[in-house]
């Protein structure tokens, strides 16, 4: 094999341009740069990065930028890029309807500021700086709080900016996706009212990540669950009702049968007559179908909203807070994370162990492959399906040979 030598080359903008073009010594003969990543002479790494100047819809402000990343010296990490799974919140960001988002800088070399998007990843160290001390080349760590910018095939970033995960026996997406739907899940269950083994919870959107999710580790903690799922008919009702109950689901009903008249009797004969307590509600629809649902839990029960799919309000009426002392709450999983890093983690390594186990399943994901001669218009398409909502599993970017 031919040694090559490459020279460093400057960032390469989203816009426009000249193209640049990289030498492959002793040949003579050159490759453009947005066809091939490489290492220089003097240690610089080629990455490229998915960036936006400015809100709106993806497919008008999103562009596929090359820059360069230097060394890392001091607390510094050079990261490459496993997975990141595409989540809505992240298509809010570009929109810029989110309440949080990444910072618009030219760290990378833009030439004008352009934000990142991506929440979650799951990365590997690549180099490090010689002040690190918890982390080294070859481990696997993750953001440790949102607004990293993570659709990109490398980073650079302080050592307190990321998490170091056990990788044993872990496959990257499971890492990539565990710090948003399954923690999510997991607090809610866990720090909003106490269920003891044999209780029940119901929720909404349950086949959702967060929801599949709650029935797994409801199962787990002995939990019994009423899953509130969109009425499919035929043979696609019935392969989710199998998901479902395969996961732990212990009664599965559509929407419409909530918003029926004596749901309510149903619930109390699932609940042994009321004998069991129905403490919990989990809701990421909203409007009437999150009300329907509210009605049916017991005197000084919690619903906690974490969604609202629906963009309906919840109607409350006096008597749920008067007669039944229901309390409604929200969670957003963000910020609790970001003040508490230290019990995400403890969180996010409890919910591995039970990967690692074979008690907790993926949700159906699709995969998008990124490699160094992936297009700009293959990535947009796939942020268009995230948009879109037409995939039959959480959009991914897989990076191969980046």
């Amino acid at each position: 094999m031919r040694s090559r030598l490459y020279l460093l080359v400057k960032s390469v903008g989203p816009g426009p341009g000249p193209r640049q073009y990289i030498q492959r010594g002793p040949e003579t003969n050159t490759l453009p740069l947005d066809h091939r990543r490489h290492i220089s002479a003097y240690g610089y790494t080629q990455a490229k990065a998915l960036v936006y100047p400015k809100h709106g819809s993806p497919s008008d402000v999103l562009s596929l930028h090359t820059h360069s990343i230097s060394p890392p010296h001091s607390q510094l990490l050079t990261l490459r890029t496993l997975a990141a799974p595409l989540n809505p919140a992240d298509i809010n960001q570009i929109q810029g309807t989110y309440p949080t988002a990444p910072p618009f800088t030219s760290a990378i070399g833009t030439a004008q500021p352009h934000a990142v998007p991506g929440n979650e990843a799951c990365f590997e160290v690549l180099s490090a700086g010689s002040a690190c001390k918890h982390v080294s080349k070859g481990d696997w760590v993750i953001p440790r709080r949102t607004g990293l910018g993570t659709w990109r095939t490398h980073l650079q970033v302080e050592e307190d900016q990321i998490m170091k995960v056990d990788n044993t026996g872990l496959k990257a997406e499971q890492v990539a996706t565990v710090s948003v739907n399954p923690v999510s899940a997991y607090r809610m269950l866990k720090d909003f009212t106490k269920l003891e083994e044999g209780d029940w919870f119901i929720q909404n959107g349950a086949n959702s990540g967060v929801g599949r999710a709650a029935v797994q580790l409801g199962k787990t903690w002995g939990l019994n669950s009423i899953c509130i799922v969109r009425k499919r008919e035929g043979t696609e009702g019935e392969t989710l009702k199998r998901e479902m109950q395969e996961l732990g689901a212990t009664v599965l009903v559509s929407d419409e049968e909530v918003m029926e008249k004596g749901f309510g009797e149903r619930v109390k004969e699932w609940t042994n007559g009321g004998r069991k307590r129905l403490g919990l509600g989990l809701n990421c629809v909203g409007g009437d179908a999150g009300t329907a649902m509210a009605k049916v839990l017991d005197a000084g029960g919690t619903v906690v909203t974490y969604g609202a799919m629906s963009r309906s309000p919840m109607r409350v009426g006096a008597g749920m807070l008067i007669f039944k002392d229901l309390r409604f709450l929200g969670f957003w999983v963000s910020r609790w994370g970001d003040r508490v890093p230290e019990e995400k983690k403890q969180t996010i390594d409890e919910i591995l162990g039970l990967i690692r186990e074979g008690n907790f399943k993926d949700v159906p994901m699709v995969e998008v492959p990124w490699s160094w001669e992936t297009k700009k218009e293959d990535l947009l398409d796939a942020v268009q399906g995230t948009l879109d909502g037409f995939r039959k599993g959480k959009g991914i970017f897989k990076f191969g040979d980046t």
